[in-house]
């Protein structure tokens, strides 16, 4: 358990070395998962020279690449009946919508953040603010009670 006894305090110039160091390391990583991006899109974007699915390619009138045999692979999968695979194919394709109730929920978030801003700021606005809040809620509400009925 941490208490006032077995904390450890640093000077300035403890704390400023430890901070430097964890910055190196920050940007240490950031390059390496750059790194790691730029080598994946380059892969994905070789060309293939696979018999199996260069003519499907071709005859689709797509680049022969690692990305559209991995993307054609998806789909051969999901008409075998391979439900990740098809919802991987209909979430990247945009035929997935991210739930409604996700979306009606980051609409909450924003407008609680914002009467609670302009409550601190005394922006006559929180009102309104508060109002929409109230009837995003509410109809959350609403359709979590309808659908437990259902």
């Amino acid at each position: 358990m941490a208490n006032e006894k077995n904390l450890i305090r640093l000077s300035p110039r403890e704390a400023r070395e430890y901070g430097r160091k964890g910055g190196k390391a920050s940007g240490k990583a950031r390059r390496r998962k750059a790194d790691f991006r730029k080598t994946l899109n380059m892969l994905l974007t070789a060309e293939i020279d696979n018999e199996e699915w260069k003519p499907i390619l071709e005859a689709l009138g797509v680049e022969c690449t690692l990305e559209s045999a991995l993307l054609m692979a998806q789909i051969k999968e999901a008409l075998a009946g391979n439900t990740k695979a098809a919802t991987f194919v209909a979430k990247y394709s945009g035929q997935s919508p991210e739930p409604e109730e996700n979306r009606r929920n980051r609409e909450a978030d924003t407008e609680l953040k914002k009467a609670r801003k302009q409550a601190v700021t005394g922006e006559n606005e929180t009102d309104e603010a508060l109002d929409k809040l109230d009837s995003i809620l509410k109809e959350m509400r609403d359709n979590a009670v309808k659908q437990q009925t259902e």
